[in-house]
């Protein structure tokens, strides 16, 4: 449905306030604290940052962990993207479903699982092999679905030609198959390795205070040691880190060549022991951790029971577990309504839009909070809306920072919709004498409402589990469940590591209700990574 500029322009007001009010803005003043002194000039921060060793240490930690984390992610998924792209077989919907939950799971909630599974189940000290097994466990998810995507539409007769001429399956993988996959792969492996490089929750909670990333650096720069300036130097360091990931990741997928559909084989007898091999990574990698979550959240003891649970209606010494519930819940859904109503005015500028050079910028615009940390937002709120009234008390912006972070979710969700509806039916219609609002609720409504639930559904989801923004600005009376989470974490004792598994397993039943319910509504290739 073609829009005239002034309409486009209107739809965009919004859209473009919101993003300028709480993205450009403290972005800007984080890179303004970062670059002055006193009003002035200096680089001051940076020469700091550069002459501390702890702060070298966890820049290659960041580096490091983050390489070894996307090469055990792309090991682990590249036989499950093959097996989900070129096999149909009983319950792949479903198990392709089940396996994308982890990644949508909450930070805290599976440092929680790790650390269940490491010290209840196997009493294991090991925090860096930890983290780099969670953070296969969230990204397995992104290679399996970005890759099988494109492997599924792999002409297999360039294959098999190469079979018949003489080459072996493994010959044939190198050669023809892999050469094809190239743009997928990279393009998965690109993104795996911004999550990672990223990495907060699980870093922090995992680590326990001996594992550092640049992540967790600016945090306790901010929250401990209230060195701002620094912090806003390390934040820096991240944005130019992260833009150049993102841009490569752009480059990558622009590059990708048209792929033909390709019919899905049956699992054959020859074929049993590698989906049975697959099916055990899947059991291991992603079901272990959450079964010892489980487990570990009703252990009291030598016995099992419900008194972890019972505690979260009680409130004790950090605050009230109920109450926290009840915030985030009420947050999420305040967080819904925002990012569905700017995303939904966002998506008609995009979709409506294209071809235009206007709607491009745009669309590039609302895509930045997606490549940016949520550390650094979180960090960005607390420098810079202080002022000409002091907003970081407001119990909105915790909403808020949620619905920046689901925002370009949400557009990526709706705008494909909007835009694949044939121009023909609403030129149809508009001939047979409907006003243009009829047209839009007899043709374009039907058609987009599902995808809205879809975008409702991520951003419920996301604002549910949000860690990094929330960590920086939520108060006593703001206090969510990750937060609340990560309080119990950082308290010794048994009762507070179980009350931490018991809230942990609550937020993973709500938040993968809402995902399981997305995938019901989702229309055919919209929300696929």
């Amino acid at each position: 449905m073609p829009l005239s500029h002034r309409s486009l322009v209107v739809l965009a007001v919004l859209p473009t306030a919101f993003l300028f009010a709480l993205f450009v803005y403290p972005v800007a003043t984080i890179i303004w604290t970062g670059l002055t002194v006193e009003g002035g000039f200096s680089v001051n921060a940076f020469v700091d940052l550069l002459s501390r060793s702890s702060i070298r240490r966890a820049a290659w930690f960041t580096l490091w962990q983050a390489l070894i984390s996307t090469a055990v992610t792309l090991a682990l998924g590249l036989p499950g993207a093959y097996l989900f792209g070129r096999y149909e077989f009983p319950g792949r919907r479903i198990l392709l479903s089940l396996i994308t939950i982890p990644f949508v799971l909450p930070t805290v909630v599976v440092a929680s699982a790790f650390l269940a599974l490491t010290k209840g189940w196997f009493d294991i000290d090991a925090p860096v092999p930890t983290v780099i097994a969670a953070h296969a466990f969230f990204n397995y998810a992104v290679v399996v679905r970005t890759v099988s995507a494109a492997w599924s539409r792999l002409d297999p007769s360039l294959e098999q030609a190469a079979a018949v001429l003489g080459a072996s399956p493994a010959r044939v993988m190198r050669s023809v198959t892999l050469p094809r996959l190239r743009g997928s792969i990279t393009a998965a492996a690109a993104i795996v390795f911004l999550f990672t490089f990223t990495s907060f929750g699980v870093v922090l909670i995992v680590g326990e205070g001996r594992l550092r990333t640049l992540e967790v650096e600016t945090y306790l720069q901010t929250v401990q040691l209230l060195n701002l300036p620094l912090a806003a130097a390390l934040a820096i360091v991240q944005l130019v880190f992260i833009t150049a990931t993102l841009v490569a990741y752009s480059r990558l997928r622009t590059s990708q060549s048209s792929l033909r559909p390709a019919r899905r084989k049956s699992i054959r007898r020859d074929t049993l022991v590698f989906a049975g091999w697959n099916l055990l990574v899947i059991v291991f990698l992603l079901v272990l951790p959450l079964a010892a979550l489980i487990e570990r959240s009703l252990r009291i003891g030598d016995r099992y029971g419900l008194d972890h649970y019972r505690s979260l209606m009680t409130a004790g010494p950090i605050g009230s577990p109920a109450e926290a519930i009840q915030n985030s819940l009420g947050f999420s859904l305040v967080a819904l309504a925002i990012a569905v109503t700017i995303g939904a005015l966002a998506a008609a500028v995009v979709a409506y839009g294209r071809g235009r050079r206007s709607a491009r910028l745009f669309d590039s615009l609302l895509m930045l909070p997606l490549g940016t940390s949520a550390v650094t937002i979180g960090f960005g709120f607390l420098v810079a809306l202080d002022r000409p009234i002091d907003l970081r008390t407001w119990w909105l912006l915790v909403p808020l920072s949620h619905s920046l972070v689901a925002l370009p979710l949400v557009v990526r969700t709706v705008a494909p919709v909007m835009a694949g509806i044939p121009n023909q039916l609403r030129e149809a219609a508009s001939t047979l004498g409907a006003s243009p609002a009829r047209v839009w609720t007899r043709i374009d409504l039907p058609i987009v409402w599902r995808s809205w639930l879809v975008a409702a559904g991520f951003a419920f989801a996301i604002s549910l589990g949000e860690f990094g923004a929330t960590s920086f600005i939520a108060r006593p009376a703001t206090t969510t469940m990750p937060t609340m989470i990560f309080r119990f974490l950082s308290r010794p004792g048994e009762a507070n590591f179980g009350s931490a598994m018991a809230m942990s397993v609550v937020l993973m039943v709500v938040t993968g209700t809402a995902i399981l319910a997305i995938d019901r509504f989702r229309i055919a290739r919209v929300g696929e990574f």
